[in-house]
């Protein structure tokens, strides 16, 4: 995944601008201030930085960056999945920062958030900035540095100290707030035992009342029986025998008139009918019964039932639910209050916490050393012979979920030298040297495609400056490099050069960039080598540089021992094209 074009309009001080990149290592040069910063600002910016109304160009409604870059690979799903996938496999990035510092943002044409292009930043470039040595004097940047060196996998022990820190927050909010827990569960209890008293059960509440409906009116439905069963069976006033009679009056004639049939069948239904009803009268006569004592009983449940429902603000249909929820919160309390049980279960978690923060020690112990002979022999090379690199181990003052160990990086300028913490460093080439050295050395970590190296060789020069260059030509041959450089030396190594300029123009100030070729290119250098006014004798001190560059062999660093093959050398960065304001 490599960056393959930008394009700018009215960013800053640039007006427009269509800049494609090429393979291996670039160079940009240029006077100060003429914006060479510039385009790693607003690689930054459309990689998700956080934008301001400042970077639009004065008297301009919105900036606008986009930038495309090839071979999407191993973002592939990631794109799928967010519905941003393109059909070439290229990636086109776009971002846009109106005047008002409002910003909107798009991947492949789907509009996207700033966390998602932070989310693919973070995979397609990796920028190191002159000042990068500041963040490594932090514990956890020095620590994340060693973590990703090695490879170590942090995520076991972040895991096991989310659960110690639950389970310490559980026991001490359970000793700090044992006296009021242990009122609320004698409260509970108190609630629960009078609840108990009634024992109430579902739907129980419908069927005392049916119950006692009945008993309360129990003589006027004995009454109702026993005259219902009097109109039935009563000898000169009863149903039964009439209907009886009438009955048999139309069977014996049915065969002379057929209609009588239907007639008889009906008759027939009703005695049968009639019979029944008679039966089941007679037998509720039989068990009927006033029952005051059970009156009496369902008075008594039905008081306790509306007493217990006004107490606590309830409908007596919701008591049962009520009880059951306090014996659930009695649970939970009881619980809560076993401080000897989430002593237990801290303890338990404390020592998973240890387990695997040991180990994470172990693994961190065996890769310091490796990191600080990788960048020790890289200082060998930038100026720094007999100097040291010392990725230092030690046990951190509280753990966390990083472990149990604080990682200092320490750094000695000469031969017996003793190491010292890396902000101590007085020397500014020391630090852009050692910044380069780990740079170099880290650079082959992350899986971007794309290096930048913003004025990380600040303080170098000489001969030094020459392996810097040489290094970026190396790293050049298997990613794609780009450099903010001041040193001839490093720009000579460069596979491709442009030269970054400022001019006057009726809109005010614009900055361009342009590609050199042969001649163009060592007027650069010269100019770098001497300043303004050039003379025969920077020319061809430039030209020299220039041509020692092209026949000197390709070097790799330790850092780079087992990357992967070299591509093919790129193309003269002549090829590129682009237009300024």
């Amino acid at each position: 995944m490599a960056l393959k074009r930008i394009v700018l309009r009215d960013f800053v001080i640039v007006q427009s601008l269509d800049l494609e990149w090429q393979a291996g290592f670039t160079v940009l040069t240029g006077e100060t201030g003429a914006g060479k910063s510039i385009l790693i600002d607003a690689l930054q910016l459309v990689l998700g930085a956080r934008a301001d109304a400042g970077v639009v160009r004065e008297g301009c409604t919105q900036a606008d960056i986009c930038a495309e870059f090839d071979q999407a690979g191993g973002l592939s799903a990631w794109l799928e999945s967010a519905g941003m996938a393109s059909e070439g496999g290229s990636l086109l990035l776009r971002r846009t920062i109106d005047s008002q510092g409002r910003s909107r943002a798009w991947i492949n044409g789907t509009p996207a958030t700033a966390t998602q292009l932070r989310a693919l930043g973070e995979q397609l470039i990796d920028i190191h900035g002159q000042h990068a040595w500041q963040s490594l004097t932090r514990p956890d940047a020095a620590r994340s540095l060693l973590d990703a060196y090695a490879g170590i996998d942090s995520q076991e022990v972040q895991s096991c100290w989310s659960r110690w820190s639950q389970a310490r927050q559980a026991l001490q909010h359970a000793q700090s707030a044992q006296d009021s827990l242990q009122r609320e569960r004698e409260r509970l209890q108190w609630q629960i035992t009078e609840l108990e008293k009634l024992s109430p059960l579902a739907a129980e509440w419908e069927e005392l009342n049916a119950q006692h409906t009945r008993l309360s009116h129990a003589q006027a439905l004995i009454d109702a029986a026993q005259a219902a069963l009097h109109l039935l069976e009563g000898d000169e006033s009863g149903a039964s025998d009439p209907l009886g009679r009438a009955c048999s009056l139309i069977q014996d004639q049915e065969h002379l008139e057929p209609d009588f049939q239907n007639i008889a069948d009906v008759l027939v239904s009703c005695v049968a009918q009639l019979e029944d009803a008679r039966h089941s009268l007679q037998a509720y006569l039989r068990r009927a019964d006033l029952d005051p004592e059970r009156l009496a009983e369902l008075d008594a449940r039905l008081s306790l039932w509306m007493q217990l429902a006004r107490r606590y603000r309830r409908t007596p249909e919701e008591l049962p639910g009520l009880l059951a929820g306090w014996r659930q919160e009695l649970q939970q309390l009881d619980a809560a209050v076993d401080i000897d049980a989430l002593h237990q279960t801290e303890q338990a978690a404390q020592q998973q916490y240890q387990a695997a923060a040991r180990l994470l020690s172990q693994q961190r112990a065996l890769a310091a050393p490796r990191l600080s002979r990788s960048i020790t022999q890289a200082m060998q090379g930038l100026g720094m012979e007999g100097g040291a690199f010392e990725a230092s181990l030690s046990a951190s003052d509280t753990p966390g979920a990083f472990g149990t160990d604080s990682v200092a990086f320490l750094v000695a300028g000469h031969p017996g030298a003793t190491p010292k913490p890396i902000a101590k460093v007085a020397s500014g080439g020391e630090l852009s040297r050692i910044s380069l050295a780990i740079a170099v050395t880290t650079s082959e970590l992350g899986e971007a495609g794309t290096l930048i190296f913003d004025e990380v060789d600040s303080g170098v020069g000489g001969a030094v400056a020459e392996t810097v260059g040489r290094l970026m030509h190396a790293l050049g041959r298997s990613r794609q490099v780009l450099a903010v450089t001041h040193l001839p030396q490093v720009a000579a190594c460069a596979d491709h050069h442009y030269l970054v300029a400022k001019q006057r123009a009726r809109q005010g100030t614009l900055s361009r960039v342009l590609p050199l070729a042969t001649e163009a290119r060592e007027t650069e250098i010269a100019r770098m080598l001497g300043g303004e006014r050039l003379s025969e004798t920077t020319v061809a001190h430039a030209r020299e540089m220039l041509s020692m560059a092209r026949q000197a062999p390709p070097r790799r660093s330790a850092a780079r021992r087992g990357a992967r093959a070299p591509a093919k050398p790129p193309a003269d960065a002549s090829a590129a094209h682009s237009t300024g304001g």
